[in-house]
């Protein structure tokens, strides 16, 4: 059981990471595309969507790290009552 939260955890930080990555990746392209070269996209928008999925990552990897820390603080307390 503990072995399926640690991994659910670490799975969530790492889906939280390619989160991130992808809205960093996203907020350079906004920023650095010619604007005479660009697609008719709206900079500005991408940007603030960028930087939305940018903290939705975050706040991902923050509360999967949560989770992963708890197990372990578990998986500890349960191996001190073992002791």
């Amino acid at each position: 059981m503990i072995n399926s939260v640690l991994s659910t955890g670490l799975q969530g930080v790492q889906s939280g990471v390619s989160t991130a990555q992808r809205a960093a990746e996203d907020i350079v392209q906004a920023t650095t595309t010619d604007p005479q070269t660009a697609s008719g996209g709206d900079s500005l928008a991408d940007i603030t969507e960028a930087a939305v999925s940018l903290k939705v990552g975050e706040q991902q990897v923050q509360a999967s790290a949560a989770v992963v820390k708890t197990a372990d603080e578990v998986l500890g307390t349960l191996l001190d009552t073992k002791a």
